[in-house]
């Protein structure tokens, strides 16, 4: 049977409704059952259409702009932290159990607002998808972009997120690279008749150990770039000198850099070796001089941080439009046993986003 759940109420009680609908990527249907059927009883004004297990909301008020807020429905595996436990009372209330933080606080902070923000100053797109935590091939955005693209555009993307209550703006791209190196395989007893490629990737290693990394200043935001090895590879046997070695480095790259100016730099940084690009994706750009943004921001009473890592926020950056991560608790407690969220942090979460976007809310 879906269970119902109540839009109306205090998000902290939509919180732990949410969670104890177990939900582990590809296992979204019965969550997304109850998110549609809330949505469609509980939210007379809003358009509601689904995508295999993603759900979509959205006004059509003819306003002048539109943000899109996106949470996404699947947590990773339950590691014995379900069903949702308490602790405290009152403002000191914590939520403990798989998928508090990541991110069913932020989708609840989204269900909340779609149902009681009555007079918003911009049009909402509401975005609940599936598959988040798994392979980037199987996220329920890519199944959305292509199917439903235009409710993916607006002026301003908050993406839910975790980020401490605070404003997380735009992120860094990622490039992953295999540099791979040569020889020439030979016994081990008679190595000098071979050409060893692990000994050979000695160079790559030491450019790596050598390497500093920029900290651009983007926006008014610090960022700290990175390029580590994250991974070497070879041999064949341990009697045989062996023909060949993988290195494989990480990149992580700030939003004032394209992706092709980050491979760019890898390859020149490993100038005379075998590189290959095995993964790539754009940073976000953080757009906090767009007025939709700087709302967030005074909103929040807080500064704006740069996000150190890649979300989906890049997804929506990389349609033109400014994106920032936005919700409750920690994302250092994401994908732990011990993953909790605030009950406090949740409903400064909503308060925050209701005075960013309603018409009457402005302080």
């Amino acid at each position: 049977m879906t269970p119902r759940l109540d839009l109306t109420a205090d998000p902290v009680e939509l919180t732990a409704a949410l969670v104890d609908v177990p939900s582990v990527s590809g296992s979204e249907a019965e969550l997304a059952d109850a998110v549609e059927g809330a949505l469609r009883s509980q939210t007379p004004g809003l358009e509601v259409v689904r995508s295999g297990n993603a759900v979509l909301a959205r006004t059509g008020l003819g306003l002048a702009s539109r943000v899109v807020l996106a949470g996404h429905l699947d947590t990773v595996p339950v590691n014995d932290n379900l069903p949702l436990r308490r602790s405290g009372s009152g403002d000191g209330e914590v939520l403990h159990g798989c998928g508090t933080v990541d991110m069913k606080g932020g989708d609840a902070v989204m269900l909340h607002l779609a149902a009681t923000l009555d007079r918003p100053r911009h049009d909402l797109t509401f975005v609940f998808y599936d598959c988040e935590e798994v392979s980037a091939d199987r996220n329920g955005l890519n199944r959305v972009e292509s199917e439903l693209p235009e409710w993916m555009d607006g002026q301003l993307a908050v993406v839910c997120e975790p980020s401490d209550a605070a404003v997380e703006a735009g992120c860094q791209g990622t490039l992953r690279v295999e540099v791979r190196t040569r020889g020439v395989r030979a016994h081990s007893a008679r190595a000098w008749m071979g050409d060893n490629a692990i000994h050979a990737a000695e160079p790559v290693l030491r450019r790596l150990a050598e390497y500093t990394p920029r900290r651009p200043e983007v926006d008014g935001l610090r960022f700290h770039e990175g390029l580590q090895a994250v991974g070497i590879s070879g041999g064949v046997a341990g009697n045989v000198v062996p023909d060949e070695c993988v290195v494989t480095v990480n990149h992580r790259f700030a939003p004032d850099t394209s992706l092709d100016e980050a491979e760019r730099r890898v390859r020149e940084l490993f100038d005379g070796f075998e590189v290959t690009v095995v993964d790539a994706a754009r940073a976000a750009h953080p757009g906090l001089a767009e007025e939709t943004t700087s709302e967030l921001v005074r909103a929040s009473g807080t500064s704006p941080v740069a996000k150190l890592g890649w979300t989906d926020v890049a997804r929506f950056a990389a349609r033109g439009m400014p994106a920032v991560n936005f919700g409750p608790g920690s994302p250092t407690l994401a994908h732990t046993q011990q993953e909790n969220v605030a009950a406090a942090d949740i409903r400064h979460c909503a308060e925050v986003l209701r005075r960013a976007l309603g018409a009457d809310e402005r302080g």
